[in-house]
């Protein structure tokens, strides 16, 4: 089967969680045989400030963690549709993408019968811009992947979408995983962006308050850190690395004896049973991690057993300790986590709910495809 995937970037996760996704499942893909061709668009913001930042080693550093992988990157008034979907079988296309290019594949679905067309969001702005999601043009699509319940309710809600599927992010299981080379040498590490002012208060509250209180020793990776959050995470006796190509995060990962999970608050408030893909990873890598408080709706996880969750300054700071001075407990609780991702929670499993969305789809009579 041919998959063609219209993607942000594939080659930086520069301030861009859906490339971990987005890598995992294009590889899974590859792994059974399947061909895979991602489109990204020349000038993305995520690669040219990885590039402004970075320069070109971390695109090859890719291409060695992933040397089946590779984009066609377009410019928009160029791209030869007919040629792209030429022979594809599905055709996934990412809420990033711009309005004008969402019509116009859905448009080419209209008039071409031979591939199944679904468009996928893995982001709050379904409930935090609504008006601009309800502007994509959805008239010609199979349906809708959405990485928690209470977006594909507001799909189906607002009639935005005829079909929509809950689609959860999940780890790589090929590259999140324990890293036995790699011994603890630090207490906390953090890997995670300071965002838009979305989480502030809860990093503090989370994470740097209790590492200064409780003397941890650690490490902060992410971008868009601005100056007072540097002097916040120094303050609080604690390393800020700046940006961590994300497959080298097993490695780091397993450099430190607890990690944490801290929500941004839209996720919190307003999208309940969506953890984002990073706790997925974490897990999977064996490290204990302790979560500052959301709601597991889906059933997810067995939060307490898989990790803990603290709902309060003070419950963090009790965690951390117990963690980093028992080391079977952390040992039991890492074990928990990681076996539940490899139950339920890898890109193997989600390839899976693909295929079989597919195969739905492409057992349905072709008129009923089509709005």
């Amino acid at each position: 089967m041919h998959v063609v995937m219209f993607y942000h970037s594939l080659l930086s996760d520069w301030n861009h969680g859906n490339a971990h996704f987005l890598r995992g499942v294009a590889s899974e893909l590859q792994r059974r045989g399947h061909r895979v061709s991602v489109y990204e668009p020349a000038g993305a913001w995520s690669l040219e400030n990885l590039l402004a930042e970075q320069g070109m080693a971390p695109v090859e550093a890719f291409h060695r963690a992933y040397p089946g992988l590779t984009s066609h990157v377009y410019r928009p008034e160029a791209l030869d549709l007919d040629a792209a979907l030429d022979d594809a079988d599905l055709v996934l296309v990412h809420e990033w993408n711009e309005h004008a290019l969402v019509r116009r594949i859905g448009e080419h679905r209209r008039d071409n019968g031979h591939y199944r067309l679904l468009f996928h969001d893995t982001h709050h702005r379904a409930v935090s811009e609504r008006e601009a999601m309800a502007r994509y043009d959805l008239t010609h699509y199979d349906g809708v992947l959405v990485f928690g319940e209470v977006i594909r309710a507001l799909y189906l809600d607002n009639g935005w979408a005829q079909r929509a599927w809950t689609w959860h992010e999940a780890a790589d299981a090929h590259v999140f995983r324990p890293d036995g080379r790699v011994r603890p040498e630090a207490d906390l590490v953090w890997i995670g962006n300071w965002g838009d002012d979305e989480r502030t208060q809860e990093l503090h509250a989370f994470l740097l308050d209790p590492a200064r209180d409780l003397g941890l020793s650690g490490t902060i990776h992410g971008v868009r850190y601005p100056d007072a959050a540097r002097a916040a995470v120094a303050a609080a006796g604690l390393d800020y690395r700046g940006w961590l190509a994300n497959f080298e995060a097993p490695r780091v990962f397993a450099r430190h004896r607890v990690t944490v999970h801290v929500p941004r608050r839209p996720y919190v408030r307003m999208l309940p049973g969506i953890p984002t893909i990073r706790p997925f990873e974490a897990l999977a890598c064996g490290i204990p991690l302790v979560s500052a408080p959301w709601r597991d709706a889906e059933g997810l996880f067995s939060p307490g057993s898989d990790f803990l969750v603290a709902e309060d300054g003070a419950a963090m700071r009790r965690h951390l300790r117990d963690l980093v001075n028992d080391a079977d407990m952390a040992r039991e609780l890492a074990a928990r986590g990681r076996a539940t991702v490899l139950a339920r929670h890898t890109c193997a499993h989600r390839v899976d709910e693909l295929l079989g969305i597919h195969a739905e789809l492409a057992a349905a009579p072709l008129e009923k495809d089509y709005a």
